[in-house]
C-alpha cells in the first residue's frame, strides 16, 4: 500500500484511454509516463490484474530522467469502491505513519489535532474525555472508522472516540471533510475519520512505556505473527493518570487482535477490540455538578471479505456494544445513570471493473440502548438487571434499525475524474419512508502536478438517544426531534511537486434542522432543539520536504502548515441565551509542525497550534455544598463569558535506533493557561519521556 513511484515534471502526459486493463502503478516497480490509458485504471487499487498495453504505457527506468513528485498509492475512504489516492476526486487528508511517530502527542485522540479541518474539544488531559467535529459541526455529526468499520455509537458522540488502539497501531488516519452519506449512511453528515491500523509481516514484536507529569504511566506491547496465508496482529496497554486538571484522574486499559487470510481466491479480515477506562467526568454535562464520573466498558467484533477477479464481492459484518455508568455525583446514586447499547450490521455488495468501475451495495444496520434515563418505559415484567450491580434494573429502552442500498460509479475521462452516487436510507424510528441522498465529485488535472476539485454531497443525521430522551436537574431531551440533513458543496485544488505539497479548500454546508442544546433564558435548563444553519469556510496547507528540495539531505527535515477560517450563519428567529454545541466552532485554527535533525539519529519535532473559538459559556464561581443536599455544587454566576484565543507549543525530541527509540515531549511548553470548554481550565506543562523496542523473530 505504501509503495512508491517517483515522477518528474510537472506537465500534461494523459492524452487518450482505450478499454484494456492496467495493474497499479506501484506494482510494477517501475517509473511510468503515460500516453494512452485503459478507463479501467480505476482498477490501480489493490490487487487489478496487470494487463499491459506496449502502446500505452512508455518506460522509464532511469529515476533520475523524471521528476522529483512522490506518489503513493495508497488507497483511501471517500468513495464506495476502494481508489487510490492518486485517483480519488475528493480531497482526502491523511496523517501518515511517519507524521504520527513524529508528532508530540499523549493519545491517539491527539492525533485529530493535527488536521487543520478537525476540533478536538478536551475536559482533561491523555484523550481520555475527547469530541471530536469537523468543518464546524458538531461531534455527533461525523462517522468514525476502525479499518473501514462503522464504530459510531448511538448513545452519544461523547463516547465514539473510545478507542481500542495504541498509538503504535495505527498505519494511517484519513480524514474526509464534508458530507458522505452516499458512501457512510448516517452519521457522515459533517466527514467521516477511518483509522487504519498497521499489517505488520512477519513475526515481530515491540513493547512501549512512557511515565510523566502527574503521575502518568502508560504502556503497552504489539505482537506479529505470520502463518502461511495467515496473519495475526495483537496488541494491548494500559495505563492511570491523577489528571492535569480538577477531577480528571483517569485509569484505562484496551485489547485489540487483528487477522487476516489472503489468497487467489479471496482475503478475509477479522478484527476484535476492547477498551475499559474510568475517570473524573470533569463537568461532563454541566458546571452546576463539578464532581461527575463515569465508568464504560466497549466491546467489538467485525469480518469482512473480499473476492478476486472481475467482479469483487465484499461482504461484512460488526457487532458493537457498550457498557456505560455515569453519576452525576461521584459515589451517589443522585442523578446516576446506566445504559448499555448494542450496534450490530451487516452488509453484501461488491463492485466490478467495466467501463470504469461501478459498485452497489445495502446494508442494515440495528441500534439498540437498555438504559435507566433513555428510552421508552418498559412494562415492569421487561426490566433488565443491570450487569453487575444488586437491585439495579434497566427500565427504558429503545432501537431503530437503518436500511441503505447504495450504487455509485467512478470513471477516468482523460484529465477528468469523475464520482457519482445515491444512498437510499429508510429509517424504522422515523416514517418508514426512503429519503435519497445523492453526490457528485469531480476532479480535473490540467497538469501532472496540479489537481482541481469540485463536489457536492448530501448527508443526514439521526438524533442520539441523548438528544431524544435525557432527563437530569440540568438537561432536557426532545423525543420529538427529526433528523438532521446537510448540503455540501466543496471546491479544491492540490499541487504536488518536487517536495512541495500544497492544498486549498472552500466550503459551503447548508444544515437543516441541526440539534443543538439550548437555553433559551439565563435561568432556564438546556433543551435539544432543532435549527438551520449554515457553515462556510475555506482551509490552506502546504508540506514542504527539504530533503527533495534542495535534491541533499539537510538538517530541517520536513515543515508543514495549515490554517482554516469558518463562519456560520443562524436561520431562525428564536432568541436563545446560549448554544451548548453547535455554535462554538473555531473561527480559526492554525497548525504548524516542523521536523528537524539535532545530531547524528537525534531530532525534534515542534507543532504550534493557535485557534480563536466564537461562542461563550456561563462562568462558575467557586464551589459550594448545597445546605439542602450536602452535594458539592458549582455556583452559577449568570455571567457569560466569550471564549479568549489562545496558542500551545509542543516538543518532542526522539532518538531512533534500528531496534529501539528513546524520546521526551513536553505538552504545553510554554504552560499556557486556557479554556476550551467552558469552566474547565486545560492542564499546563505535561512532561513524558519513554522508550519502545522493536524486536523481530
Amino acid at each position: 500500500m505504501h509503495k512508491k513511484q517517483t515522477v518528474k515534471a510537472c506537465v500534461i502526459t494523459w492524452k487518450q484511454f482505450t478499454n484494456k486493463g492496467y495493474s497499479a502503478f506501484a506494482s510494477l516497480k517501475r517509473v511510468i509516463r503515460i500516453s494512452v490509458l485503459s478507463v479501467a485504471t480505476l482498477g490501480v487499487a489493490a490487487q487489478a490484474e496487470a494487463v499491459l498495453n506496449k502502446n500505452s504505457i512508455q518506460y522509464f527506468d532511469n529515476p533520475e530522467d523524471y521528476s522529483g513528485q512522490t506518489i503513493e498509492e495508497v488507497t483511501v475512504s471517500g468513495t464506495l469502491p476502494p481508489l487510490t489516492q492518486l485517483l480519488s476526486a475528493r480531497i482526502v487528508t491523511i496523517l501518515t505513519r511517519q507524521d504520527i511517530e513524529q508528532a508530540g502527542v499523549q493519545s491517539v485522540n491527539d492525533l485529530f489535532k493535527l488536521a487543520t479541518g478537525v476540533d478536538v474539544r478536551q475536559r482533561g488531559g491523555y484523550g481520555i474525555q475527547t469530541d471530536i467535529s469537523i468543518d464546524g459541526g458538531t461531534f455527533d455529526q461525523i462517522t468514525i472508522l476502525l479499518n473501514g468499520v462503522n464504530i459510531n455509537n448511538p448513545h452519544t458522540g461523547h463516547l465514539t472516540a473510545d478507542f481500542p488502539v495504541n498509538i503504535s497501531d495505527i498505519e494511517r488516519i484519513e480524514i474526509l471533510e464534508g458530507a458522505a452519506s452516499r458512501v457512510y449512511g448516517g452519521s457522515a453528515f459533517g466527514g467521516a475519520i477511518n483509522l487504519v491500523t498497521r499489517r505488520d509481516e512477519g513475526n515481530k514484536l515491540s513493547i512501549g512505556g512512557q511515565g510523566g507529569s502527574f503521575g502518568t504511566l502508560d504502556a503497552d506491547a504489539r505482537l506479529s505473527l505470520t502463518l502461511e496465508n495467515v496473519s495475526n496482529r495483537i496488541s494491548g496497554g494500559g495505563g492511570r493518570s491523577d489528571g492535569g486538571t480538577s477531577n480528571s484522574d483517569w485509569k484505562k486499559g484496551q485489547i485489540f487482535y487483528q487477522g487476516d487470510f489472503q489468497n487467489q481466491n479471496f482475503d478475509l479480515d477479522w478484527q476484535f477490540g476492547f477498551s475499559k477506562k474510568a475517570y473524573g467526568a470533569n463537568t461532563f454535562y454541566s458546571a452546576s455538578y463539578p464532581d461527575q464520573y463515569e465508568r464504560n466498558e466497549r466491546y467489538l467484533i467485525s469480518v469482512r471479505a473480499e473476492t478476486k477477479g472481475k467482479f469483487h464481492f465484499t461482504p461484512q459484518a460488526y457487532w458493537n456494544r457498550t457498557y456505560d455508568n455515569f453519576e452525576l455525583i461521584h459515589k451517589q446514586t443522585f442523578g446516576e445513570n446506566f445504559h448499555q447499547t448494542n450496534v450490530y450490521g451487516a452488509s453484501i455488495g461488491g463492485y466490478i471493473n467495466w467501463w470504469g468501475r461501478t459498485a452497489v451495495g445495502a446494508e442494515m444496520r440495528h441500534e439498540g440502548i437498555l438504559s435507566t434515563n433513555l428510552g421508552k418505559k418498559l412494562e415492569e415484567a421487561q426490566y433488565v438487571d443491570v450487569r453487575g450491580e444488586d437491585s439495579i434494573q434497566y427500565t427504558r429502552q429503545d432501537n431503530r434499525t437503518n436500511v441503505n442500498y447504495h450504487v455509485e460509479h467512478n470513471l477516468i475521462l482523460g484529465r477528468w475524474n469523475l464520482s457519482a452516487g445515491v444512498l437510499a436510507n429508510m429509517n424504522t424510528c422515523v416514517d418508514h419512508k426512503y429519503r435519497f441522498y445523492p453526490g457528485i465529485d469531480i476532479s480535473y488535472r490540467p497538469a501532472s502536478c496540479l489537481k482541481l476539485y469540485a463536489s457536492y454531497n448530501k448527508g443526514f443525521r439521526l438524533p442520539s438517544f441523548t438528544d431524544l430522551y435525557y432527563k437530569s436537574p440540568t438537561l432536557t431531551g426532545n423525543a420529538g426531534l427529526r433528523p438532521e440533513e446537510n448540503r455540501s458543496t466543496q471546491l479544491g485544488a492540490t499541487y504536488h511537486h518536487s517536495g512541495l505539497i500544497g492544498i486549498l479548500r472552500g466550503f459551503y454546508h447548508q444544515g437543516k434542522r441541526m440539534i443543538d442544546w439550548v437555553m433559551y433564558t439565563s435561568t432556564d435548563t438546556y433543551h435539544s432543539a432543532n435549527f438551520d444553519l449554515d457553515n462556510l469556510g475555506f482551509q490552506a496547507k502546504v508540506k514542504l520536504d527539504f530533503k527533495e528540495l534542495v535534491s541533499r539531505d539537510i538538517w530541517i527535515q520536513s515543515l508543514d502548515m495549515g490554517y482554516t477560517w469558518m463562519h456560520q450563519i443562524r436561520h431562525d428567529k428564536t432568541e436563545i441565551f446560549r448554544s451548548n454545541y453547535a455554535m462554538e466552532y473555531l473561527r480559526h485554527k492554525f497548525v504548524a509542525n516542523l521536523n528537524h535533525r539535532i545530531w547524528n539519529n537525534l531530532s525534534a519535532t515542534w507543532s504550534l497550534r493557535w485557534q480563536d473559538r466564537m461562542g461563550n459559556y456561563i462562568l462558575y464561581g467557586d464551589n459550594y455544598i448545597d445546605e439542602k443536599t450536602g452535594y458539592l455544587r458549582g455556583f452559577d454566576t449568570g455571567k457569560l463569558v466569550s471564549y479568549e484565543p489562545y496558542a500551545t507549543l509542543d516538543l518532542k525530541v526522539k532518538w531512533t535506533a534500528t531496534r529501539y527509540e528513546v524520546f521526551a515531549q513536553a505538552t504545553n511548553l510554554t504552560n499556557h493557561s486556557y479554556f476550551d470548554l467552558g469552566n474547565i481550565r486545560q492542564p499546563g506543562i505535561w512532561l513524558m519521556a519513554g522508550a519502545r523496542w522493536n524486536l523481530g523473530f
